[in-house]
């Protein structure tokens, strides 16, 4: 079961998975869903996760992921594009389609305490967003440059008019994003587009509809980036009508 709410945090979520029963073998996800796991698809955005006696981090991905493992329970804190890497003190680039231990980014002792202090909570994921809350107040701000370009992009807008309206060169704007959302702005502009895209499918637009409104050059522009980024047909992504699993390890 998936259930997700806004954080406290601007433009976080706070998301919970727990599987409440065994499942047979080769099903997991959404109960509607057959076969493999539901993948984790490519959304522009950094996690904080905890599952007992664990704290991780889902760098941005570029590609579906499959989550393994056995069932667990999860809790998330999803920081929007860009927000991550001055909370989590390392550069986006670094953890691009990679889930890590937290201790391999902050000291292991820190970890364990903060790792305790969640495992013993009565709502891990409320503990897990004050965690995220006070490492904010400890850090820099993210790159307000940077949240601009992901609106931006998140608007439909194209990398060039975003690079002019802010009045920064290609190739600083290049480097600046694959410090902060893990990859260049094409990329990123592709990966909003999609998320525009399956939203749409979730709201029940047609595959030619869902091109015209949301970037696309063509039915078949859609089909193609739909296969690149997730690995599926339109026919199977927009068949799903329930929330998306989010980045558990």
């Amino acid at each position: 079961m998936y259930a997700e709410r806004p954080s406290r945090m601007r433009g976080a979520a706070v998301w919970t998975r727990e599987f409440e029963a065994p499942r047979p073998a080769g099903r997991a996800g959404p109960a509607r869903q057959t076969g493999a796991e539901w993948p984790v698809l490519p959304d522009g955005c950094m996690d904080l996760l905890w599952t007992e006696g664990r704290l991780l981090v889902a760098g941005p991905d570029t590609r579906p992921y499959v989550p393994g493992g056995a069932p667990a329970r999860w809790a998330g804190v999803r920081l929007p594009p860009g927000t991550a890497p001055a909370l989590l003190g390392v550069p986006a680039h670094e953890l691009r389609d990679r889930r890590v231990d937290l201790a391999d980014l902050w000291p292991a002792a820190r970890v364990r305490r903060l790792t305790a202090r969640i495992d013993t909570a009565a709502d891990p994921a409320g503990a897990l967003e004050t965690l995220a809350v006070e490492r904010a107040a400890e850090t820099q701000p993210p790159d307000p440059l940077l949240t601009e370009v992901a609106a931006a992009l998140e608007a439909g807008r194209t990398v060039s008019a975003t690079a002019d309206s802010l009045g920064i060169g290609a190739r600083t704007l290049h480097r600046r994003s694959r410090a902060a959302f893990g990859y260049g702005p094409k990329t990123l502009a592709r990966i909003l587009r999609l998320q525009r895209a399956l939203r749409a499918g979730a709201r029940g637009a047609s595959p030619a509809e869902i091109a015209s409104r949301t970037g696309y050059a063509d039915q078949a522009h859609l089909t193609r980036e739909l296969r690149a980024l997730t690995g599926m047909t339109p026919g199977r992504l927009f068949r799903h009508r329930e929330p998306l699993p989010s980045r558990a390890a």
